[in-house]
């Protein structure tokens, strides 16, 4: 059993009792690299796991995955009311560290889905 700090995955299941997994983390660039290795964990066990079975599931595959990272930027901003003009006056600040979110989605059969349940400890 694995234990994840960054990603908490939340399952969707099928009637068939294949599913999703969906995970988001929204991180600084101090703990990037945690989350990143924490991706390559599980992506490690899935190939390993299921060695050569991944494809969409309606190929036939046993699992299958999307990966997506997006980095922002916030620029801070001072507002003040203009009581006399009866307005907003913006004045910009100075851009803050960058914000990475990553998410990462995993499709799986029921097999797969019970044994990355099981790996995860995620019930």
């Amino acid at each position: 059993m694995t234990t994840l700090d960054y990603l908490d995955f939340d399952f969707s299941e099928e009637a068939d009792g294949s599913g999703s997994f969906d995970a988001v983390a929204s991180v600084g660039p101090q703990q990037l690299p945690a989350v990143h290795a924490e991706i390559v964990t599980v992506l490690d066990w899935a190939h390993a796991a299921f060695a050569g079975q991944r494809a969409p599931l309606d190929d036939g595959g046993a699992w299958d995955f999307d990966l997506q990272s997006l980095q922002e930027w916030s620029l801070s901003e001072t507002l003040t009311y203009d009581e006399g003009a009866g307005r907003l006056d913006v004045r910009s600040g100075t851009a803050g560290a960058p914000r990475h979110t990553v998410s990462l989605s995993i499709v799986g059969s029921a097999d797969f889905c019970d044994a990355f349940r099981a790996q995860f400890d995620l019930g």
